[in-house]
């Protein structure tokens, strides 16, 4: 394995307090050494940094990669390149697959799908009930031992509470994370995007906020009374930042996600019926947006996740109200969260890298997160200026379906380094 000298980039590392220009030395797969003037080894890879933010490998803890089942529109192969190229070290796949990620054999095939794909690391997470259905757990036990690193039924959300009640009690013999899609069913039904002024004009049934609020108050007082952590899925509501932050002010074991488009868009993206601004949940209202930076900013939030999910370019194309649900996100998390967060000052640079990179690790206990020596030397080195309009017939990702088609944003992955390999860079 050939040694890489990444020289004089701006070293961000909020797990060590870092920020500070300087070289990071890459040796045998693990950070080597950190620090000023670094001498290159014989034979090493030499990556000039300058101008360029050096960073702990960005974390996905939540994107659907489609394999099995649905290899039209995305593979693990395609999705961990995808993940690379959008500066992501390692991506974490929902369960939701046809059949479903709910056994060890299944665990078993995503990591050698994974490993085969030799770009993002690719951890499974596996379902928390057999098929998805919400009737009987599935068998965490086996599942961890294969290589799961949570479980969720996301795509679905976990109807039963006393179910919900009992998986957050097995998970916690495991030490693993529950992380739940927040929807009370019987208040979403048929709807196609956030109730409101909007929905009402345009003649589509609306999802209320309080669908999601009730059941991540639900899961709350379950981690309670539990000692379970649950995490919660892309939150999107002004309501749910409020219980979250109850639920953390009581010290219970409560953490939450949300995605770049939540932070970035608002229900007004859906005039014209545009169904790439069609997902769930739903883009909700400005106020909404503003509560989730605010929850960014002071903690309430702990991690941003992309929710990448593609479809095919047909099933996109249908009426609204019968469009799937999800836009592709990976190869655009990095420059939306640049743009509408860290460029305007609603946040820091190292607190958006604390919330894609260090908290990930930290909450799901997986490598990286950190440019500690000894650590495993998973890297991103990005362009925070550097602007660019978005091309999706320039994706890694076989999905096309991005509300940021044509945008332009700002900040561009130079390279990306998954077990000291360069995995993507960009040349010139």
């Amino acid at each position: 394995m050939t040694d890489i000298l990444l020289r004089g980039g701006r070293l961000v590392d909020p797990s060590n307090k870092l920020d500070a220009i300087g070289d990071v030395l890459i040796r045998a797969g693990k950070i080597e050494s950190v620090g000023g003037n670094i001498a290159a080894p014989d034979g090493a890879t030499i990556v000039d940094c300058s101008g360029q933010v050096v960073a702990p490998g960005f974390i996905d803890v939540h994107c659907h990669l489609r394999e099995p089942g649905r290899e039209d529109v995305e593979t693990i192969a395609t999705g961990a390149r995808a993940a690379a190229a959008g500066g992501f070290t390692a991506v974490c796949a929902m369960p939701n697959t046809d059949p479903v990620t709910d056994n060890q054999a299944a665990v078993g095939f995503v990591l050698k799908q994974g490993r085969a794909a030799n770009a993002a690391r690719v951890y499974p997470i596996g379902a928390i009930s057999i098929g998805e259905m919400g009737e009987r757990l599935a068998e965490f036990g086996e599942m961890v031992g294969a290589g799961a690193v949570a479980v969720s039924d996301d795509g679905k959300p976990v109807v039963s509470a006393q179910l919900m009640r009992t998986a957050l009690e097995y998970a916690r013999t495991f030490g693993i994370p529950v992380a739940d899609h927040c929807e009370d069913p019987t208040l979403a039904a048929g709807g196609a995007m956030n109730e409101g002024l909007v929905s009402a004009r345009l003649g589509l049934k609306g999802i209320p906020g309080e669908a999601e609020e009730i059941m991540a108050i639900r899961d709350i007082l379950l981690a309670k009374r539990t000692g379970g952590h649950v995490h919660l899925c892309h939150m999107s509501t002004r309501g749910s930042v409020e219980l979250i932050r109850w639920g953390k002010d009581r010290n219970i074991n409560v953490t939450a996600e949300v995605c770049p488009h939540h932070l970035s868009l608002t229900e007004d993206e859906v005039e014209g019926y545009n169904t790439n601004a069609k997902m769930n949940p739903p883009l909700r209202s400005a106020d909404d947006v503003a509560a989730l930076c605010q929850a960014v900013k002071d903690g309430t939030i702990d991690v941003i996740a992309t929710d990448h999910a593609p479809h095919h370019n047909d099933e996109k194309e249908r009426e609204f109200s019968d469009a799937p649900n999800g836009i592709v996100g990976l190869e655009t998390a990095l420059a939306v969260n640049l743009t509408w967060l860290v460029k305007p000052g609603v946040i820091s640079l190292s607190t958006l890298i604390e919330k894609m990179s260090c908290a990930p690790a930290r909450l799901f206990h997986l490598p990286g997160g950190s440019l500690r020596r000894g650590v495993a030397a998973d890297v991103t080195v990005f362009n925070p200026t550097a602007e660019w309009v978005v091309d999706p017939k320039l994706f890694k990702t076989k999905g096309r379906n991005s509300p940021y088609v044509g945008r332009t944003l700002t900040g561009r992955v130079g390279c990306t380094i998954v077990d000291g390999r360069i995995v993507h860079q960009v040349q010139g």
